[in-house]
Formats: structure tokens, C-alpha cells, sequence
């Protein structure tokens, strides 16, 4: 999971950029995780609870959690741990639940968390929360790398088994499996698992609907380790591609490709959309690519930066984003591939980038080998 030092250092930049007078609480999960590597096991009965970290304005931290969560939860990243007593199946509970770590802080506590929204100046820190988050440290971007393996497992299951015959539903259930025995304990699986006869049905949750021979079927999922993630997709053509489906998925490849060279620190979010845009705009598919053109990843799915028109968010050294060019044509299907990358590899500190991808002269690096492609089905 997360490690000790750099929840340290992301602690330490945070109270730098801020520079609080006093405490910062925080209960929100995404904010427990990043800082003090924090993780309630959602496969658990503790799932759906967490707790509150102080962090001071030295960068030392403290956290308060109930003493029904997971083991998990002991494996955070703090100065000091408290586990408050609500419940030890022999005795009656103190109180409800819901309150108990609450009820146990300190008298320093004024009842405000200042990652809630609304709450006075929380603006600032979510917002700082945000930027800090968009520059992946070591520890984050190897456990992205834990998912980006599990997920090319679910992949290669795909390509193995996906025919005519099953169901959407089965074939969910055959990548769960695959990821789940790759990353050697529960993760969680979600995503697009449809069949996409063109613009109406671009994705979807699994359903009973049964794989045809012609169909095009988006594989687009995520696999989610300690709240991180990767986010890969793959099409395949249930038999044999006619002519109209290949066109898509080359001319798909060719947008990837193009968007590709503008993943550099310092270009826009805007330019790697347009970039996308112009190749499905100079094969006649402009109207059939509706979407981003990507977005970032980590936490939250979809995160800063996102790949739209307009936007002129700057691409960092440390941004994870994914690259997903898709086209949606009635009576041909529809088609999406996507990849994760890593910008601006060759400008993050030694030891920063695991052993994974091939570095390439743009400075990025592809944290899949395997994903991306238009597959033929049996």
C-alpha cells in the first residue's frame, strides 16, 4: 500500500502550502488515504466507516478510528493512532456508531472537517487537496501499477474466452475472477461490460443480453486497489470485423497516437483533446466521437486533467491520465481502445517510476502492454 514516508512528505506540503494556524481535521476517505494511507476495506463489515485525522501544523498526524474496522485500518501512516472503543461483540456498543469516533476527540476539535464542503474555508483546502494530487508520488504510482497488472489480466481472460453465446454478465464475471487471482486478494471491478451497436449504447453495467456474432463489445473497466485505480479498454468484434468496423479501430489507433505526442508538461488539456479530435474529424468521424478525449486518474475516476475542449489545465510531471479515443456509428457499432499513462517520466526523481512501459522521447510511459486493441472474438 501507501508508504510512511511520502504520506509524511504530502502531509508536509500541504500545511507548507496553507500554512494553518492550527489543526486540520479531515474525515473524508479520498483525504485519509492520500495523507495518512488510511484504508477501510470495502470487503468488510467496517466498510462504509472511517475516521479522523488531525494533522497539525508541523506535518505530524494523529487519527481516531472505532474499533470495528479491518485490519486495514491499522496499516495507516501516523504520528499517533487511536482506537476508540464502540464495540467488541461481548458488551453492549457505546452509543451509535456513527458517532463514536466524534465523540472521542479532543477538546482542540471545533466540530468542523476542513475537507467537508461548506465548510468555512474548506474551498481552499479541497482545492490545494486537488492540486497536490494531480503530481503521483512513488508509492502512489506503484500501487496504480498493482491495478494496471491486475487489469491486464482481465484482459488477457477476455481475449481467451470472450465468444458468441455469453452473456455480458458472464463475461464480468470471468475478468472479476482474473483480476482478483492476479492481484492475490479482493478488488473491486467496475465499468463498461456492453455491447455497442453504435450511438445508443456506448457502455453500460453487464446485463443478461447475449454476445452475437458481428457485435462489437466494449471490455472497459477499472481495478481498485486501496482506493487507487487504472482504467483500460479494449473492443472486440464478436467473429470476424467487416471493413466499417476496422475502419473505427484504425482510425481510433491513429487519434491515440496522435493525442500521444501531446501527453509533455506544459501543453493543455484543450491541445491533447483537439489533437484527438482532428484525426476522427479528417476520416469523416468527427460527429461519431462524442467524448473526452481522457482524463486524469488515481482516487477519483475521472480526475484533473480532463481532455475536453476548452480546457486549459497544464499537464504536470507526476499526472496518470488515461488516453480513450472512441467511435459510435448506427448500423457499424461502436468502438473505444484506451491506455494509462504516466507524464513527464523522465522528469520525475530517480526511482520515482517503476520498472514498467517503455519510456518514449515525449516523456511519458505506458503502464499497460496489453490493453489496447480491437480483438476478434471466437
Amino acid at each position: 500500500m501507501l508508504d510512511a514516508t511520502w504520506c509524511s512528505r504530502r502531509r508536509k506540503r500541504l500545511v507548507d502550502a496553507l500554512k494553518p494556524p492550527g489543526t486540520l481535521w479531515f474525515d473524508q476517505a479520498d483525504s485519509l488515504r492520500y495523507l495518512a494511507g488510511f484504508h477501510v476495506d470495502p470487503f468488510s463489515l467496517g466498510s462504509g466507516y472511517g475516521g479522523v485525522l488531525a494533522v497539525h501544523p508541523d506535518g505530524t498526524a494523529e487519527l481516531w478510528h472505532d474499533d470495528r474496522l479491518p485490519d486495514s485500518a491499522a496499516d495507516c501512516h501516523v504520528d499517533q493512532r487511536h482506537e476508540v472503543h464502540w464495540y467488541n461483540g461481548r458488551t453492549p456498543p457505546v452509543g451509535l456508531r456513527a458517532l463514536a469516533v466524534v465523540n472521542a476527540l479532543p477538546k482542540g476539535f471545533l466540530g468542523q472537517f476542513c475537507d467537508h464542503p461548506g465548510s468555512p474555508g474548506a474551498d481552499r483546502v479541497i482545492s490545494e487537496l486537488a492540486r497536490l494530487r494531480r503530481a503521483k508520488d512513488p508509492d502512489e504510482i506503484a500501487l496504480i501499477v498493482r491495478c494496471c497488472r491486475a487489469g491486464e489480466a482481465g484482459h488477457a481472460w477476455g481475449r481467451e474466452n470472450i465468444h458468441a453465446g455469453m452473456t455480458e454478465t458472464q463475461v464480468y464475471a470471468g475478468v472479476q475472477q482474473a483480476c482478483t487471482l492476479a492481484a492475490g486478494e479482493a478488488v473491486i471491478v467496475y465499468g463498461d461490460f456492453a455491447v455497442s451497436p453504435g450511438p445508443s449504447r456506448g457502455g453500460g453495467p453487464p446485463t443478461d443480453r447475449v454476445l452475437k456474432p458481428g457485435d462489437l463489445f466494449i471490455l472497459d473497466f477499472s481495478v481498485v486497489i486501496g482506493g487507487y485505480r487504472s482504467d483500460f479498454t479494449a473492443t472486440w468484434c464478436v467473429g470476424h470485423a467487416n471493413p466499417h468496423q476496422t475502419r473505427l479501430f484504425e482510425t481510433a489507433c491513429r487519434a491515440m497516437t496522435a493525442a500521444e505526442a501531446l501527453l509533455v508538461p506544459g501543453n493543455t488539456a484543450h491541445a491533447v483533446h483537439q489533437a484527438m479530435k482532428q484525426v476522427f474529424s479528417d476520416a469523416g468521424l468527427g460527429d461519431a466521437f462524442p467524448h473526452h478525449a481522457g482524463h486524469g486518474l488515481g482516487l477519483g475516476h475521472p480526475e484533473g486533467p480532463f481532455f475536453v475542449p476548452g480546457s486549459q489545465e497544464v499537464l504536470v510531471a507526476g499526472d496518470l491520465v488515461t488516453l480513450e479515443p472512441g467511435a459510435y456509428v448506427e448500423g457499424v457499432g461502436g468502438l473505444r481502445i484506451e491506455r494509462n499513462y504516466l507524464v513527464g517520466a523522465d522528469r520525475l526523481p530517480a526511482g520515482a517510476v517503476p520498472e514498467v512501459g517503455l519510456p518514449s522521447a515525449t516523456g511519458l510511459l505506458t503502464l499497460t502492454r496489453h490493453a489496447l486493441g480491437f480483438e476478434t472474438g471466437r
